[in-house]
Formats: structure tokens, C-alpha cells, sequence
């Protein structure tokens, strides 16, 4: 391995460090507690090393943001993967996004709530959160019924999961009555 590799290696290992770190901060204090100084204690770094990474911490969300991406899209995929009819797989992906959302509470933020300097719906807007989308259509698009346009349906249905999610997080809902929310959403958007 050359040394221009080696570099190369240790850089990407810094940054994913850098990011794994902001992540585990934000899910234990909360994004407010997410600061460059702190992270730079936490993986013993000085701050210019950071900011050779990052500018900030705007960016260091939207790279929270977009590893979330990911780990939704998966999630969507596999909670859709065994479901049997489309009934089952669009029930399966409104549990599996709300889990999702409920289990990573900062990572949802940085994708849904805070300014990660991320393009949303444009053309330039990063991959992984085009295939976050992605694993919402691919289900809703066989449920969105004759004449409906199915992205225009998914941006419905994912936008009831994230008031549902946003709401209930907040007990704004009372969360024990999630799966007839659930139920009720799927009986009256989807056309099954």
C-alpha cells in the first residue's frame, strides 16, 4: 500500500469516526449537544482536524443524514421483503418506517428535521436519500390507484408516516394507538 493510500485510509476512517460520534452524541444528549469541540474531545482530534473533514456541523448532520438514508432504505426493503400481498407490504413499510424513526430519533432529525445542507427532490439531491424515496415507491407505486401519479402518492403517504412519527415522538399522540393510525392510513390511502 502506498502512502498516498495509506492517507487516503486514514482519512475515511477519521470521518466515519467523526460521523459515528456525532451520531451516538445526538441520540444519547440531543443535536444541541453536538458541537465541534466536543466531538473533537470525544475522538481526540483537535478542531482543525474536524474542520479538514467537515465545515461544521450543518455538515456533519448531512452526513448523518445521508448514512440514514441508507439505513432506512434497507429497512424499508427488508420490512417489505416478507410480506405476503400488497396489503401486508404497505403495512409492513408504514412499521417499518415508523420503528425506523422511533428507534433513531436524531438520525430521523438530521434526515426530516434539521438543516443538513442537503438538496431534497431536486436533481442534485445525494443518492442515498433518492433511494430512501425509492424504497417508498417501490411498494406505494402498486397501491396508488388508477389515474393517481404514484410519487405524488408516496410524498401523501410518506407525509402522514412523518406526521404520525413527528407527532408521536412529541406526545402530540398518544403512541399506544400507532397501529390503528397504521391501519386506518393503510385502509383508506392505499387502493389494495
Amino acid at each position: 500500500m502506498s502512502v498516498q493510500e495509506r492517507k487516503q485510509r486514514e482519512r475515511a476512517e477519521r470521518e466515519r469516526l467523526i460521523v459515528a460520534t456525532a451520531r451516538e452524541l445526538a441520540e444519547q444528549q440531543g443535536w444541541d449537544a453536538v458541537t465541534t469541540r466536543r466531538l473533537a474531545e470525544r475522538i481526540e482530534y483537535s478542531q482543525p482536524v474536524l474542520y479538514s473533514h467537515f465545515r461544521g456541523k450543518r455538515e456533519i448532520i448531512g452526513a448523518v443524514a445521508l448514512q440514514g438514508a441508507t439505513e432506512l432504505a434497507v429497512a424499508l426493503r427488508a420490512a417489505t421483503a416478507a410480506a405476503d400481498g400488497p396489503r401486508a407490504r404497505v403495512t409492513a413499510l408504514a412499521r417499518g418506517y415508523l420503528d425506523f424513526a422511533e428507534r433513531n430519533p436524531a438520525v430521523y432529525d438530521a434526515l426530516f428535521q434539521l438543516d443538513g445542507g442537503l438538496p431534497y427532490a431536486q436533481e442534485d439531491t445525494p443518492e442515498p436519500l433518492k433511494d430512501a424515496f425509492a424504497a417508498l415507491l417501490e411498494t406505494l407505486a402498486q397501491v396508488a390507484g388508477d389515474g393517481v401519479e404514484p410519487g405524488l402518492f408516496t410524498e401523501l403517504f410518506w407525509a402522514s408516516l412523518h406526521g404520525i412519527a413527528t407527532l408521536t415522538r412529541t406526545r402530540r399522540l398518544p403512541p399506544e394507538e400507532t397501529e390503528q393510525r397504521v391501519k386506518l392510513l393503510v385502509d383508506r390511502l392505499a387502493v389494495l
